[in-house]
């Protein structure tokens, strides 16, 4: 594992203002997270995993009028989305130990799961599936194929991994979800790989 990997917590952290600067708020992510919302079933709460300073994704969702918990490893990240959506849940929380004692309409994990590692990632679906009610949603994103990747973020390595694809359709269906949709790189979602699934 690239030691970049144990550093993510940190560096969110360390970086929270320039990282919500810069986050993008177009929402190009809305078809997937429109197809995400016309997959939940009647509990319409939504478990926001690295839910980042809340813009734009937990806006969409609180905007349309969904109870949303979000959690993040990073504190300033969190008293950002407290101050924006005071009337919604967040908590600083790692997402590997995530233990909330109760399930979610949906479940959401954009471009915050993986920057796992494999082990990580894969002990992640059992947590998935704690946190599930009974046809909850599950929309995540991953890379394309097996393998780490290091980006840059504020002049530090940034580390991503993913398994195969395979590999999250065995982990998916090992947890009681099967695949609604799947896109790698989609290029009408800036590059993104895309997995949305449902709790059976």
């Amino acid at each position: 594992m690239h030691p970049a990997a144990s550093r993510i917590v940190d560096l969110y952290e360390r970086h929270a203002e320039a990282w919500d600067r810069d986050r993008g708020r177009s929402l190009f992510e809305r078809a997937w997270l429109d197809k995400f919302r016309g997959v939940l079933p009647a509990d319409r709460s939504i478990l926001d995993i690295g839910c980042g300073a809340g813009e734009p994704i937990a806006r969409y969702f609180v905007e349309a009028d969904h109870p949303v918990t979000g959690v993040d490893t990073s504190a300033s990240l969190i008293e950002i989305c407290q101050a924006r959506f005071p009337d919604h849940a967040w908590l600083v929380a790692d997402m590997r130990m995530l233990d909330l004692g109760r399930r979610f309409g949906g479940l959401i994990a954009w471009d915050s799961f993986f920057h796992l590692s494999y082990a990580d990632q894969r002990a992640m679906f059992p947590i998935f599936d704690r946190h599930a009610a009974p046809g909850a949603a599950l929309l995540f994103t991953s890379g394309p194929y097996h393998g780490e990747a290091i980006g840059s973020f504020e002049g530090e390595a940034l580390y991503h991994a993913s398994l195969a694809p395979e590999e999250y359709e065995a982990l998916l269906s090992a947890n009681g979800f099967h695949v609604v949709d799947h896109v790698a790189e989609d290029a009408s979602c800036g590059g993104h790989t895309v997995w949305l699934a449902r709790h059976v």
